[in-house]
């Protein structure tokens, strides 16, 4: 592996990295409020996308770049149904167990069911075995050669770059919202303490809500960001879901600014495992679960975690 196929995966590893994130972030959210691991999460970013494109393009797989109407109302239609998707599982999976007081198993079962009923539905819809999703923003075009040169050699589609700033800048403006914004200050005093939350005077019902129409709309960018990069089937929320999980538990699980930093590390961590020689693209795969599992052994409260609280 020459410096030139490092520098690539580096940067190729932290735009998908970066990506991982924003679907980290969501499970940090989610579970930070409720306890509750979103397994249907990565059925909603894949069916944010592809569910737009068959309301706005149609069911013909289409590469090519749309107008610019038609870009705006996908890119709109992909936010709106990310949202609708990850609030409506909150109400079918969820909501019911966590206000009745039931068991763990409740949420595992309908939040699995939900994500495979998901996955059912964009297979109905949308039959063809992979679809190509259109670059609705356009990101492909901003260098007719469509690839950079890199010292020592390497070769960076452009698309990696932009997506990894607006990964990162989506990340940022997330951040800042739970930190500053009364709604997230909301969320940070259900997160500690709902029911001191709610002598306080503050809606848990509501807060849970919006924390779910935060997590689909992050859900939603990551789809817009990776959905151009390669053919997309019904069952990539699977391994979209598996990564966002392994970013939010490499990261503090209840810090969705954590789960940032656990995407990119094992965005970075999968592109190198890519170009290392003897391994390759179908090793680099195993990267997400293994990390996963790792983590889960070794500290499940997350690598980034303080000791103090792994401790406890």
């Amino acid at each position: 592996m020459t410096a030139g196929e490092l520098l690539q995966a580096v940067l190729a590893g932290l735009s998908v990295g970066a990506v991982y994130g924003l679907a980290g972030m969501g499970f940090s959210l989610v579970w930070a409020l409720t306890r509750v691991i979103q397994f249907a999460h990565g059925d909603v970013i894949v069916g944010a996308v592809l569910l737009a494109v068959f309301a706005v393009v149609g069911t013909t797989p289409v590469a090519v770049p749309p107008g610019v109407a038609t870009s705006v109302l996908a890119v709109a239609a992909t936010l709106a149904i990310g949202v609708g998707l990850s609030v409506g599982c909150y109400l079918v999976a969820v909501r019911p167990f966590i206000r009745g007081g039931g068991d763990s198993l409740g949420w595992v079962g309908a939040t699995a069911t939900v994500g495979l009923l998901l996955r059912a539905s964009v297979a109905l819809v949308l039959p063809a075995a992979a679809y190509a999703a259109p670059d609705v923003l356009h990101l492909d075009s901003l260098n007719d050669a469509k690839s950079l040169s890199l010292p020592g050699g390497g070769q960076l589609a452009i698309r990696v770059l932009p997506v990894l700033a607006i990964a990162l800048a989506s990340a940022l403006v997330a951040d800042r919202f739970l930190v500053r914004s009364r709604l997230g200050q909301a969320m940070r005093a259900v997160a500690d303490d709902a029911d001191a939350a709610a002598l306080c005077g503050i809606s848990v019902e509501r807060v849970v809500v919006l924390a779910f129409a935060a997590a689909g709309l992050l859900a939603a960018v990551a789809a817009l960001l990776i959905a151009p990069a390669a053919p997309l089937t019904a069952d990539s929320g699977a391994l979209l879901g598996l990564a966002g999980a392994s970013a939010a538990y490499v990261g503090r699980l209840r810090s969705p600014r954590a789960a940032v930093i656990g995407g990119l590390c094992i965005g970075v961590a999968q592109q190198v495992v890519a170009v290392f020689p003897g391994l390759g693209a179908s090793w680099s795969e195993l990267v997400p679960a293994a990390a996963l599992i790792v983590v889960l052994t070794w500290r499940p409260l997350g690598l980034i975690a303080p000791r103090e609280a792994a401790a406890e």
